[in-house]
């Protein structure tokens, strides 16, 4: 009955994001909301943002108005399946408010400031992007969505915080090229959305299962050659809501073979991807004294282009990268110490490899400079 209900949920959302996506890229013209090129981006047209305004606007509906139904409709009888489902948890839903409120809020504000930024472009200040990150983040941990493996809740707040910002900030540095941090946040939130499922985590669940959909109807337009962008409105709002979600998530059962640190690393190893390549282009920017907060050319994906990868073959392979540790990583809790390791291994040997293959790939770059 449940998959039942996680189709409807998602075919809702992925309906109403294809239909929202193409008003909101005239709206973007009509507010001046536009990606304009230059020389450190790689679409040479002007598109249109706010491509993540149909993302956030159609999870908050789906989810919205299926919460305002199950709450209104608590006494009748004969209700459909998922409402009855909602009504039947209302006392842990009850409990959960505080942490929902804080997640929701903290994400509406990350699309306000995403707004801002699109509508202001490289005159909208980095540091009140921080600000209002660390703002969001805040109020989270606050509301009790933090860690609990640290022996303090001040510590499991802050680093919690710092998750928060940092998960937030890895999509938005993500989203360099057509198709990849909206892809890259589909495939973890699947992957995420497969562990709540395997652990009864129904809200969860849901949530991550209305994300998808959301995320795959706005896909439909921004993969490549893409006609719209999401813009910091969608990366900002997806990184905050997946980085919050990961500390509200439970990866395994009681019962499971390892518990700690395997579920400390498994949410690592799933959003991996974004992690490394914020790692790398800010070691990047530091080695070569360049502004860490000024956008290049220098990430994961524009170095697999220099390798002599298509924009569409880069990002796909991304995914794949993604989709590989992250199905990994999702076994983790079940596997004995030895396979853990197996798992750990076998991602190190990934990224070492795409790491010998960035070492050629800068090395044959240099060269062609050096013979022009």
């Amino acid at each position: 009955m449940l998959i039942l209900l996680y189709s409807y949920l998602f075919l809702i959302a992925f309906v109403l994001s294809l239909l929202l996506v193409p008003v909101m890229k005239k709206l973007a013209v009509r507010i001046g909301a536009v990606d304009q090129p230059s020389q450190r981006k790689v679409h040479r047209h002007s598109k249109p943002l706010l491509g993540g305004l149909a993302i956030a606007a159609t999870l908050l509906l789906v989810i919205g108005v299926h919460l305002l139904a199950g709450a209104l409709l608590a006494d009748q009888q004969n209700l459909p399946a998922f409402l009855e489902r909602i009504v039947q948890q209302r006392s842990y839903l009850g409990a959960a408010m505080p942490r929902l409120v804080a997640i929701i809020g903290g994400a509406i504000l990350m699309v306000g400031v995403g707004l801002l930024d699109d509508l202001k472009g490289e005159k909208f200040p980095y540091q009140i992007k921080f600000v209002a990150q660390f703002i969001a983040a805040g109020w989270v941990a606050l509301a009790g969505v933090h860690t609990s493996f640290l022996p303090l809740v001040w510590m499991n707040q802050l680093l919690s915080v710092f998750w928060i910002v940092g998960i937030t900030n890895a999509f938005n540095l993500l989203d360099n090229m057509d198709g990849q941090s909206a892809g890259v946040a589909a495939i973890t939130a699947a992957i995420f959305f497969s562990i709540c499922v395997e652990q009864a985590q129904f809200f969860n669940a849901v949530l991550l299962i209305t994300l998808i959909g959301a995320i795959l109807g706005f896909l439909r337009y921004n993969f490549s050659p893409a006609s719209i962008f999401m813009g910091d409105t969608g990366s900002l709002f997806l990184g905050f809501l997946l980085g919050s979600i990961t500390l509200v998530m439970s990866y395994a059962p009681a019962t499971a073979v390892s518990i700690l640190p395997v579920t400390v690393i498994v949410p690592l190893l799933v959003l991996s991807v974004p992690i490394f390549d914020t790692l790398s282009v800010m070691m990047i920017r530091l080695r070569e004294k360049r502004p860490l907060f000024v956008g290049d050319k220098r990430h994961f994906s524009h170095r697999l282009v220099e390798l002599g990868m298509s924009q569409r073959g880069a990002v796909i392979f991304i995914y794949l990268v993604t989709l590989c540790i992250g199905v990994g990583a999702s076994f983790l809790p079940f596997l004995p110490g030895w396979a853990v390791m197996l798992v750990l291994l076998q991602t190190v040997a990934i990224y070492a490899m795409i790491a010998i293959l960035m070492a050629i790939g800068k090395r044959r770059h240099q060269e062609i400079l050096k013979q022009n």
